[in-house]
This record gives C-alpha cells, sequence and structure tokens, in this order.
C-alpha cells in the first residue's frame, strides 16, 4: 500500500498515540498477569473490578475525545486564547467528576461487585481492588483532560512519555507490592493509584505554560457547558458500550468461575488490541477537526478514506497475529488448564472481530472529529439493543459458553461498522 501525505501524518501521531491510550488496558494486562498467578479466585475478582472500573473511566473519556475536538478546530481556526480557555475548563471538569466518584466508589465497592455477580472469596476480591483503586480516580481523570489538550495540539509525544514512565512504575512497584510484601490483589491496586497519581501531577506541570494562555482561568459554566453537551452523548455511547461489556462479564460471572476468569484474559487483550487500532483513529480526530476548523470539508473527508484504509490493514495483520498465538497466549495469565483452553476459543472469535473492529473505530474516531456526538451516542444505544437478545440467548442456554459471548461481541462489531460507515459518508459528503 502506497502511503499518501496524510497517511505519513496519521502514522507519525498514531505511534505516539498507542502509547496514551494503552494507559488503562496496559494497567489492567499487567495486573491480570500478576493476579492471575496468586490464584483463580483472585483473577475473577479482578475481572469484576476491572470492569466497573472499565465503567468510570470509559464514562469520563469525553474529556479526552471532546476536549481534543474543540481544542483542534480552535487552533485550526488560529485562536489559541480560545483553545487554551477549552483546556481549563476541562481540567476543571475533571475534578467536579473525579472528586466525587472517589468515595462513592470506596463505600460501593461490595455492593457494586455483587451486582455483577461476584460471590464468596471472588467478591472478597473484588470489593478489595476496586475501594483501593478508587482513590486514584480523581488522578486517572486529571490524565484523560490533559491528554485532550495535547492531542487538540497535535502533540502526542508528551503524553507518550508521561504514560510509558507510569507504566513502568506501575509495574516494578506491583511486583514489590504483590510478592515482595506479599500484600495480595490489595498491593496490586494500589501499585496502580500510586503511578495514576505520579501521571496526574507531571501532566498538571507540563500544561501550566499552554493553559497560561487562557483568558478565563475560573471554573466557568458557559465553558463547560459545549464540553458537557459533547459528554452527554459521548457518555451514553460509552455506556451503551460499557452495557455491552459489562453484560458480558455478568453473563460470564452466572456461567461459571472458570468461565469468567477465561472472559477476563481475553477481554483485557481485546481492550488492548482495540485500542492499538484506536490509536489510528485518535490522529483522525485532531486531523479532520482543524480541516473543518478551516472549513475544508474536502481535505476532511480525504483524511477519514485514509484512516480507514489505514485501520483496515492494521487490524487484518493483528487478527492474523492473535489466531496464530491464541493457544500460547492463555498461558502468560494463568496455569489452569480449564481456563486456558476456554480463552483460547474467546481469543479466536475475537481475530475475526478485529477486521470489521477496525472499520467501527476508525469512523468513531472520524465522527468525532466532525462533533457528530449526537449520532455516536443514540447509534451506540441501538447497537447495545440490537445484540441484547444474544445475551439473553446465552442466559437461557450456558452450554453456549465462552462461544456465545464473543459470537455475540462479533455480530456486535459488525453492526457498528457497517451504520458508521455510511453514517462518515452522509457527514462529509
Amino acid at each position: 500500500m502506497k502511503l499518501a501525505p496524510v497517511d505519513r501524518r496519521i502514522l507519525s501521531l498514531a505511534i505516539p498515540a498507542l502509547g496514551s491510550l494503552a494507559v488503562e488496558p496496559v494497567y489492567v494486562l499487567v495486573d491480570t498477569a500478576i493476579v492471575g498467578q496468586l490464584g483463580t479466585e483472585q483473577l475473577a475478582g479482578l475481572a469484576i473490578a476491572a470492569t466497573v472500573l472499565s465503567f468510570v473511566f470509559a464514562g469520563a473519556n469525553f474529556l479526552t475525545y471532546g476536549t481534543t475536538e474543540r481544542v483542534a478546530r480552535r487552533l485550526g481556526a488560529g485562536d489559541a486564547e480560545a483553545a487554551a480557555n477549552v483546556g481549563v475548563q476541562a481540567m476543571w471538569l475533571s475534578l467536579l467528576f473525579g472528586l466525587p466518584a472517589a468515595p462513592l466508589l470506596f463505600l460501593g465497592a461490595r455492593t457494586i461487585s455483587r451486582w455483577f455477580g461476584a460471590t464468596g472469596e471472588v467478591l472478597d476480591h473484588a470489593e478489595t481492588y476496586l475501594s483501593l483503586s478508587a482513590v486514584g480516580v480523581p488522578f486517572f481523570l486529571i490524565t484523560l483532560a490533559a491528554q485532550g489538550v495535547l492531542r487538540g495540539a497535535s502533540d502526542y509525544m508528551t503524553p507518550l512519555w508521561v504514560l510509558v514512565g507510569a507504566n513502568v512504575a506501575n509495574l516494578l512497584i506491583e511486583l514489590v507490592f504483590v510478592f515482595g510484601l506479599d500484600m495480595g490483589v490489595a498491593g496490586s491496586a494500589l501499585s496502580t493509584v500510586v503511578a495514576q497519581t505520579g501521571a496526574a501531577l507531571v501532566f498538571v506541570w507540563i500544561l501550566r505554560p499552554q493553559l497560561a494562555r487562557a483568558s478565563i482561568r475560573r471554573p466557568d459554566l458557559d465553558g463547560m457547558r459545549p464540553l458537557m453537551s459533547a459528554g452527554k452523548y459521548l457518555l451514553l455511547r460509552v455506556g451503551s458500550m460499557l452495557g455491552v461489556f459489562g453484560g458480558s462479564t455478568a453473563i460470564a460471572a452466572r456461567i461459571d468461575n472458570v468461565t469468567l476468569a477465561a472472559h477476563q484474559i481475553a477481554n483485557s487483550l481485546f481492550i488492548f488490541l482495540a485500542l492499538t487500532l484506536d490509536a489510528l483513529a485518535v490522529p483522525a480526530q485532531t486531523i479532520v477537526a482543524e480541516e473543518l476548523g478551516r472549513e475544508d470539508v474536502p481535505s476532511a473527508s480525504h483524511v477519514a478514506d485514509r484512516a480507514v484504509r489505514l485501520s483496515l490493514w492494521t487490524g487484518a495483520g493483528l487478527g492474523v497475529l492473535l489466531a496464530l498465538l491464541a493457544p500460547l497466549l492463555p498461558h502468560v495469565f494463568t496455569d489452569d488448564p480449564a481456563v486456558v483452553e476456554r480463552a483460547t476459543s474467546a481469543l479466536w472469535w475475537l481475530s475475526v472481530a478485529l477486521l470489521p473492529g477496525a472499520v467501527a473505530f476508525a469512523h468513531d474516531g472520524i465522527l468525532i472529529g466532525a462533533g457528530d456526538y449526537r449520532f455516536l451516542g443514540r447509534a451506540a444505544f441501538g447497537y447495545l439493543l440490537a445484540v441484547a437478545p444474544i445475551g439473553v440467548l446465552v442466559l437461557v442456554i450456558p452450554s453456549l459458553g465462552i462461544a456465545g459471548i464473543w459470537g455475540g461481541l462479533l455480530v456486535w462489531m459488525i453492526i457498528r461498522a457497517v451504520v458508521n460507515d455510511r453514517r462518515t459518508s452522509h457527514v462529509l459528503a
């Protein structure tokens, strides 16, 4: 495939974008690999807690996506002061959402984990991980807003270095806490909190010069309102998507602990690989928004076309690689033969889903760059309703097991790809 100039720009931004996108999945992958060595019940408890946290973090991703689009549009129009104002209000919003969320998660950890099907020893481990992880929520939301400001300015390298450092710190601290100090699941959660806190403080220090250009530095409702409006639809989008993921985890929990542990392995890899594809969609957000800020729709359409092509090639390559490695990867996370067998099956389903996933993720990025938040929210809810009957079927016929769960996720991805493709053609016509 011959690379056009816009391809090279997308790729130059996509490589560092992968680091910033991978922060939470890498935290979860590291935690999964380490906690998996402690036992199947601990791994199943992590599966519940990680799913709950994914709802919180993904629900707040409008702090990144909405900020990226608004900052890029203003910079594309040549208004640096307005871009800085957007960044300041995004940082205030991160505190507005993060500070109340932390005590709610801490106090409700056991009840929430029980809602997701955890019982017995699995419930104890889920409560421990979730209640301690709640402390890091405000700090992680600050990193989301900070990344939006930097991405909007086409600075993808700074988030990469900050978040690589945070992940390395998380790994080293977790090894000490879990194995050196014998803190078990609690050590895994606390190490992630320490890494998230450090990353947030570094981002705040880095952004000080850029945000100093703002003319409005205090919380401003008028400045926050567009982000909150975008957030309303992005929250519906994310809530619907997590309804699919959370529902699949809850279904796995109601089959048995082995299925739940296997699902956690496949789900961790799914999130990581999905965000690898999303690394190509995120630059499309910035570049499409810049071009639309200049009122150049043909250029924005060209960027969209190239982003989808690059994503398809990447998705195909990842799918083939995952299919080949599927029998081996589960051994990294567990030595339970039953878990390995079911996780391998789930990974084969996932390898097929990566191709339509590549199309769906690319169009998500393009439509976010175009500010088409209302469609994204409503469509995501429609996708959830479309695949809900598959989840009900698996509950009624538990023998469908892991294949039923991941087959349903494949159908969900195909529907997203087809509908999003048609919407982009309409918006950028």
